[in-house]
């Protein structure tokens, strides 16, 4: 079911309708045979750079689309209800290109963003380690500077679309602490960088999370983005945004549940009934919907708070703690719906399940993101 959604301008207009044809005919269509076989979907991101949805948020002068923040989490929406792992993809590319559109040098910039806002290049955001996942304070992984080079040693874990995407926008140690974290810009075909072999997920199996190793890598020193000391603002702020794109993504996979619980409930009998027109599960399916317009307004409020340049940290976090929530309930709900057949691959709610788990987890733990919440209202 087509979203009526309020747009700021008839150009956005245009670009959800592109968005949703785009998905009709080349992200639905592939999902779940990529999904089964665990294979990337070769030449996607390429045909999504294309069509102008990899660079939507940033400055048209920077080679992004301009849209306001708003306008692009709807895009990612409407990506989510159609392939939840390609959305989570491109949200993670976006979230990558912002560490350079934010805190690089005009030189960097003119450098790199082009090919990364246009789509010739895939990014990925390198954050976590094995022992430093929530606290990105207790990152080990390193960077020594050596004359025009840094010396990089260590590993890096959980890595959405590692080992495929061409740059990783990669926190690293450079000294002690909470300020000894640096912010670089790593090529994948860096000499001493290898991957580990993907990680076996219970979704989003198409898009590939895997571990990075570096072994004494060499890493221009220009690669570096912002001061030295200065990685660990550059994350956060990157993570607000990051955020919100996940609970754009969390809205779209619930919204997807929703429409095939809906369209399955018209259409199975039972007693001499359509399931629909049983109170029992009609008032299942409006609760499924009322989560799901309570999560986009969610995230559709932090997005505009962004936009108007207002604070928005703490309604980012209770965007991703509202909409990865309900996408978990609804999905699981929606399973419930079609009953046995919800549980058999012959459709794809058992998918939608699986997939909804991972957003309660990455871009920070909802647990995390009640510590923030709290943090904030207890800072007033």
């Amino acid at each position: 079911m087509a979203v009526d959604r309020m747009l700021p301008t008839s150009e956005a207009h245009d670009l959800l309708a592109l968005t949703r044809d785009l998905a009709d005919k080349e992200l639905r269509p592939r999902a779940a045979d990529h999904e089964r076989d665990e294979t990337f979907p070769e030449g996607l991101f390429p045909l999504l750079g294309e069509a102008g949805l990899l660079g939507l948020p940033y400055p048209e002068e920077q080679g992004g689309g301009g849209q306001p923040y708003e306008v692009y989490l709807q895009v990612l929406e409407e990506l989510g209800a159609a392939w939840a792992a390609v959305a989570v993809a491109t949200s993670v590319h976006g979230l990558s290109c912002f560490p350079l559109a934010t805190f690089g040098t005009p030189e960097q910039q003119e450098r790199w963003l082009p090919d990364m806002l246009g789509g010739t290049l895939l990014g990925a955001y390198s954050l976590s380690e094995p022992q430093a996942g929530s606290d990105a304070a207790a990152l080990s992984c390193k960077a020594v500077r050596d004359g025009d080079h840094y010396r990089i040693s260590g590993t890096k874990a959980w890595i959405t679309n590692g080992g495929t995407a061409d740059f990783y926008s990669t926190f690293l140690r450079t000294g002690e602490g909470s300020k000894g974290v640096t912010c670089f810009l790593v090529p994948r075909d860096l000499e001493g960088l290898s991957f580990g072999k993907p990680e076996d997920k219970m979704g989003l199996r198409a898009i590939p999370t895997a571990s990075a190793t570096y072994d004494d890598a060499l890493l221009d020193a220009d690669r570096r983005l912002g001061a030295e000391g200065q990685g660990l603002p550059i994350a956060f702020a990157a993570l607000d945004s990051g955020r919100l794109g996940i609970a754009a993504v969390a809205v779209g996979l619930a919204q997807g549940a929703l429409d095939d619980a809906v369209a399955y409930a018209k259409e199975r009998t039972t007693f001499g009934r359509k399931i629909i027109d049983h109170q029992g599960l009609g008032f299942l399916l409006a609760d499924m919907a009322a989560a799901v317009d309570s999560a986009r307004a969610t995230y559709l409020d932090a997005a505009r708070r962004r936009d108007a340049g207002r604070p928005y940290g703490r309604q980012a976090s209770v965007a991703k703690l509202v909409a990865t929530d309900a996408a978990m309930k609804v999905t699981t709900d929606a399973v419930q719906v079609l009953g046995g057949y919800g549980y058999t691959r012959d459709f794809p709610l058992e998918r939608y399940m699986r997939e909804a788990k991972i957003m309660q987890i990455f871009e920070g733990t909802n647990q995390i993101q009640r510590l923030v919440i709290a943090r904030g209202l207890a800072a007033g």
